[in-house]
């Protein structure tokens, strides 16, 4: 646990986000391994776990609702020095994230099949898809509740413990993939399971049981510096499930309008065939990939920025906004710089046909520049996160995502036929549009005063 209100805030800024960096960008690293492995059963089978990932976005959005809620809650009773609050606020966060993830799988195993047959009418793709989904959707609340655990941690400035539980749960999931997937072990003569996709879900729900054991456990011993008492996490507190609920509430309908937005890109880019879709679901593993030293910024400062806002430190909260989004951008040039010197190889690592493999270099080329946007207007956000401030992020993703990306797409795709090169600027003019919104917000300043 750490102080976050005194002491250098660049300082600051690296001591939390390096160990979520790290954390993240393995959990990234295993999103690209997963992605080769399961390229090696078929083309079709990366349009499956695209059309997937699409689908569960969606229901992601009921773990944003109580995970930025939980943010501001927790970071800012610790930083007003109320032990007492921040314990039973991350006890809250950890009971109604389950309950509402039970929900999430309850829809998602409902409306899964119907979903997948609006994107394809090929059957293998849908089989494969199905045979990966329908476990994944049933352990939803393994996979949102270890969310809440890391975030716990984290809000009371134990950065490092997020960061191992994240690396323990992707050397797992790296480990076991190709042992459940194949009937032999790639490289070697050992046998394997052989389950295929379904051996890839497996995979990453194995990895995620663990993580959230192991975390739990450190809460429930009390060795992490909040005492979770296992009593009162079968309790229900209204006034504070009340603030999870509605603190986050606007940033949930934010991932709704983003999500849904970026399914149907998904579906649109679809009119060009299954191979584009696979080609989309590569470049968006990529992408993910350096969008994750991102958000170990924006996570860190989000704390930062809460505990300084309990603690009525105005003026550190906002020169925490400025560095973040000075070492977030500075950081996300590099990475794509180093993509970019060599994108044939990274794009060779998941596709054979060197057609594909030209095209996904004229993608990154478009796509990933649009992440040094991200990462500046992101910076600003997390006083946003930190102070339970969320209209901004409601308000910027519907402008960035359907006011300009999806009728710009429309109207490429439909309207002129264009090549998918057009389609990709889509990504730098929605990023363009979530930075003023962004920005027009934070200085505008009224994040200075929410409390919650």
């Amino acid at each position: 646990m750490r102080d976050l209100t005194q002491g250098s805030i660049p300082k600051h800024i690296l001591s939390m986000s390096l160990p979520t960096m790290s954390g993240l960008m393995l959990q990234g690293l295993y999103d690209i391994v997963d992605m080769i492995w399961i390229g090696q059963i078929s083309y079709q089978a990366v349009a499956a776990i695209t059309i997937f990932a699409s689908i569960f976005w969606i229901f992601e959005v009921l773990n944003e609702i109580i995970g930025m809620s939980s943010v501001s809650l927790i970071s800012q009773s610790y930083g007003a020095g109320d032990i007492k609050r921040t314990a039973v606020a991350a006890e809250q966060t950890i009971t109604c994230k389950f309950l509402i993830a039970s929900l999430a799988a309850i829809l998602l195993c409902i409306f899964l099949k119907p979903m997948l047959h609006l994107f394809t009418d090929d059957r293998l793709v849908t089989e494969y898809a199905k045979a990966y989904g329908y476990l994944r959707a049933a352990t939803i609340p393994i996979f949102f509740s270890s969310f809440s655990v890391n975030t716990i941690f984290r809000c009371t400035g134990d950065a490092k413990t997020p960061m191992f539980l994240l690396i323990g749960s992707a050397v797992i999931n790296i480990i076991l993939d190709p042992i459940l997937m194949f009937d032999s072990i790639p490289g070697t003569s050992l046998p394997g399971a052989g389950l295929g996709m379904f051996g890839a879900a497996l995979a990453t729900v194995l990895a995620n049981v663990v993580a959230l054991g192991i975390g739990m456990l450190l809460l429930l011993s009390g060795k992490s510096g909040v005492h979770i008492s296992p009593k009162r996490l079968f309790r229900l507190v209204p006034v504070m499930d009340k603030k999870l609920l509605t603190i986050g509430l606007p940033s949930g309908f934010e991932m709704l309008f983003r999500n849904t937005a970026n399914t149907v890109f998904i579906k649109m880019v679809g009119v060009y065939g299954t191979a584009a879709v696979a080609l989309i679901g590569v470049g968006l593993r990529i992408y993910s990939f350096i969008f994750m030293p991102i958000m170990g910024i924006v996570m860190g400062s989000g704390t930062i920025a809460g505990q300084n806002l309990g603690a009525n430190q105005i003026d550190r909260s906002r020169a925490t906004a400025w560095y973040s989004s000075l070492i977030g951008s500075l950081l996300t040039a590099v990475l794509i710089t180093l993509v970019l010197l060599r994108p044939q190889v990274v794009l060779g690592w998941f596709l054979t046909d060197l057609d594909e493999i030209r095209q996904g270099v004229i993608m990154l080329s478009v796509v990933l520049p649009s992440l040094v946007i991200a990462a500046f207007s992101l910076g600003w956000a997390s006083v946003f996160s930190g102070s339970g401030y969320t209209i901004p992020f409601l308000l910027s993703s519907f402008v960035a995502k359907w006011a300009v990306m999806i009728p710009y797409s429309a109207v490429v795709i439909y309207r002129f036929h264009t090549p998918l090169t057009y389609v990709w600027i889509s990504f730098i003019l929605s990023e363009i549009a979530e930075m003023i919104v962004l920005g027009r917000f934070f200085h505008k300043g009224a994040w200075k005063y929410r409390r919650v």
